[in-house]
């Protein structure tokens, strides 16, 4: 983690000074120059630089809000590992009793940076990892699943979430529109629109890697990996009837109850387990381990712990600590690499590349990004290029001053060797197995209370919708996943069209 004296601003009781360091008297004057005349008075001097360049930053204070996870909270802590896992990783974060600096943040997908923390929405859920092998990123989400498997519909399906072009609300129609042309989602939507859509605060909830990882060992062997940190304090949820009030009277709830839970000295936990699965079980797996919606059944790939996730500082500059930091799923260390997931290699790209447009090219030599360990590459310029630059080291592969290079740790292996050189235009269908698991979760995981709830939660957001059809639409997934939830919607809603 960037040093204390970084994330503390240094010293107290500091001399006040023009930003170029000069010492400065009063922050509130202004040069200005008396003419004599009382209609006129005073004019503004252009030399005041004081009081020009406090206006100029002012003009500039905002920075790019995030696309999608706009809004969020967080802090730093620890990760600890607890238990072996040699045989899968050869990870050094991973070495029994090593402790790692962390920075983990939440955040709600859909709204922008003023929005609610209780709104009905999936959560980010996203950890760096400051290693000695480097920075490692987890970019995860609150639920396991997600709503969609191809990654070219991810930019259609968040306009839809957004706002309308012309109206600039949000908007029912849009949002059940997507949902009801893409019946893949059902499994994430029963997931929204049940107990779990409305966290009841930043610590009452998993995280989920969602994608499938690659651990390698030692010896070159690998297996697929989901990875999961899961609750200490349980999971606690609101109601959509208190998370609405609860988005009037304070929308900030969760980011103010884990700072004062942290500043009370009662730290949040979270223990960290992974599913692993051999190519050959995922050979016989009755569907793709790439698909990102739709679970491992515990039953056949138990969890095994690994280690636990500990908050125990809270930030001391927002904008610098939280607002700033960058997570991407492509910062990796040896030992963990990415599956053939299509939406997670789509986000391999995507990830960084929108931290070069907010942030700028140099965004991992902001202190919170900043590994831990020295870097030292082939890089070089760029706009806020702030740590030396690299000195005078030749910007190319040189014999005057040669870096040196690590040996890989791990033997070569051949991973997911299964390629065609054929390219096609891939595009998946919905077939039944689509529906499986929410099923599952409808009769076997909701209770009748949790049953009453989603159906009420989504009667009432479709409540909103001014097109029939959409409705109808959508009914007709729900009534894929089980008649007893259409028919109750349809009854609630008043469609009495047959579905």
């Amino acid at each position: 983690m960037p040093s204390a004296e970084v994330f503390n601003g240094g010293a107290e009781n500091v001399l006040y000074t023009t930003s170029n360091g000069a010492p400065y008297a009063q922050p509130y004057e202004a040069q200005r120059v008396h003419v004599g005349n009382k209609q006129v008075g005073s004019i503004l001097t252009l030399q005041d630089f004081h009081h020009i360049d406090l206006l100029a930053h002012f003009d500039r204070e905002r920075i790019p809000e995030r696309v999608v996870h706009a809004k969020g909270g967080g802090a730093h802590g620890v990760f600890e590992a607890t238990h072996d896992i040699s045989d899968l990783s050869c990870a050094k974060l991973f070495e029994v009793g090593k402790k790692t600096p962390i920075t983990l943040r939440f955040s709600t997908v859909g709204g922008e940076s003023g929005s609610a923390d209780t709104a009905r929405d999936p959560r980010g859920f996203a950890i760096k990892f400051r290693t000695e092998e480097g920075n490692l990123d987890w970019v995860f989400n609150n639920t396991p699943v997600f709503f969609l498997r191809d990654p070219a519909k991810f930019p259609h399906f968040i306009h839809t979430q957004k706002r309308d072009p012309q109206t600039h609300l949000k908007d029912a129609d849009m949002f059940w529109d997507y949902l009801s042309q893409n019946p893949e989602s059902i499994h994430q939507v029963m997931i929204l629109m049940g107990d779990r859509g409305i966290p009841r605060g930043h610590a009452f909830q998993h995280g989920y890697s969602g994608h499938t990882f690659k651990f390698v060992n030692h010896k070159g062997e690998w297996q697929y990996v989901q990875i999961h940190v899961r609750s200490d304090q349980g999971v606690k949820f609101y109601t959509q009837e208190e998370g609405t009030k609860l988005a009037g009277e304070n929308p900030d709830v969760h980011n103010q109850e884990l700072f004062e839970q942290i500043e009370r000295g009662e730290f949040p936990s979270w223990t960290v387990s992974v599913q692993t699965m051999t190519q050959e079980q995922a050979d016989k797996f009755k569907h793709s381990v790439f698909d990102l919606t739709k679970v491992w059944p515990h039953s056949e790939f138990p969890l095994r712990p690994v280690g636990k996730i500990t908050l125990n500082k809270n930030p001391s500059n927002y904008f610098a600590e939280i607002e700033q930091v960058a997570f991407s799923p492509s910062h990796l260390v040896p030992g963990i690499e990415p599956s053939a997931d299509p939406v997670l290699q789509s986000r391999l790209f995507s990830y960084p590349d929108t931290h070069r447009h907010r942030l700028g090219v140099n965004y991992q030599q902001i202190p919170v990004n900043a590994p831990l360990v020295p870097v030292a590459n082939f890089q070089r310029d760029g706009p806020m290029c702030v740590n030396g630059n690299q000195g005078s080291r030749p910007n190319y592969i040189s014999t005057i001053r040669p870096l040196q290079y690590t040996k890989r740790q791990t033997a070569n292996a051949a991973h997911e060797a299964k390629i065609s050189s054929e390219v096609e235009h891939f595009l998946s269908q919905v077939d039944d197995l689509d529906f499986e698991q929410p099923r599952a979760l409808w009769e076997k995981v909701f209770d009748d209370g949790a049953k009453q709830r989603f159906v009420s939660n989504v009667a009432g957001h479709m409540s909103g919708c001014k097109n029939k059809n959409i409705v109808k639409r959508q009914l007709e997934v729900f009534k894929r996943v089980s008649p007893q939830i259409s028919d109750a919607l349809s009854a609630k809603l008043g469609i009495s069209a047959k579905i």
